[in-house]
Parts: structure tokens; sequence; C-alpha cells
């Protein structure tokens, strides 16, 4: 079943798969990464200006890394602003994904969290570094596949 912008994007010869809707109806769309860009740029001036929340999970141990994206169109005069939540995936092993901080400026410490935990490369992306984790930090802690060191291996290492 699709969505009014999953009809919307197919009428306008969008590439996307729709994913359905989640628990509070809120329809899910999969980009792939190259049109990622293009897509959040249409988003935007389409009226998806509000980047309420972006995060990054472990598809499964050695699969796909996701980015997720919540975005919400807001108009005045309306009272239930629509919401769609944007997927993309990349492979584990080169996981780019362009950044959309030059379309939304919020993404910016979002993205790089991402980066942080799971190491997805957002490119384009003006300062991605590590955001919680030291510079040094070796290997991307939420990943299912991550060997966390043992603690007192990194209290000897100071």
């Amino acid at each position: 079943m699709q969505g009014r912008l999953s009809v919307w994007l197919v009428k306008h010869g969008l590439v996307h798969r729709s994913l359905g809707f989640d628990y509070q109806g809120i329809e899910t769309l999969q980009i792939k990464p190259e049109d990622w860009h293009s897509i959040a740029v249409i988003l935007y001036v389409y009226g998806y200006n509000y980047l309420r929340s972006q995060c990054a999970y472990d598809v499964a141990p050695g699969g796909l890394l996701a980015s997720v994206y919540h975005l919400t169109r807001i108009e005045y005069g309306v009272d239930q602003p629509e919401e769609v939540c944007i997927k993309v995936f990349a492979p584990r092993s080169n996981p780019r994904i362009p950044s959309v901080f030059w379309v939304l400026k919020s993404a910016d410490f979002q993205e790089r969290e991402s980066y942080d935990m799971l190491g997805i490369s957002y490119e384009n992306h003006p300062r991605l570094k590590r955001i919680l984790m030291p510079e040094s930090w070796i290997g991307w802690p939420l990943r299912k596949d991550y060997i966390a060191p043992n603690f007192y291996e990194i209290q000897d290492a100071h």
C-alpha cells in the first residue's frame, strides 16, 4: 500500500520503495544512497523542511547499515503536520550516504553521531568527525559485530 507521498514521488518519476506505514501511521520510504540528496532537496521544496530526527542502526551482523530520517511538513493553519520516515541503506564494507547538512542544517550533529557510533560516512558533511568517542577510538561501538575492548586495556593505555 502506497501513501500520499509515495504516489506523488511516482507521479514525478522519483525512484523509491514504499515500506508501508509504522504503528503511528507514518509513511516509510526506502531511498537509494545515490538518489538521497536530490530527493532530500525535492522533499524540502515540497514542504518537508523540518528534520525531526536522524538516527542509524545496524540491520544485522555482517549486513547492511541504515540511516533513518524523520521529516515533517509544517504548514500554517494545519493542526496535524505530515510526517515521513526515510530509510537509506548502505553496505557495511563501504557505508557512504550523501549528507543532507546543506539542505537541513539540523542534520549536523545527528549525522556525526551516526558516523561516530556506526561508521557511516556522510559525503560532503563539513565536519564529519567523532562527536561522542575520542578521536583515537578504534571501531564503531553500535555495530552488532563490534567487539568491546577490555576496560582495563583502555585504562592502562593512559
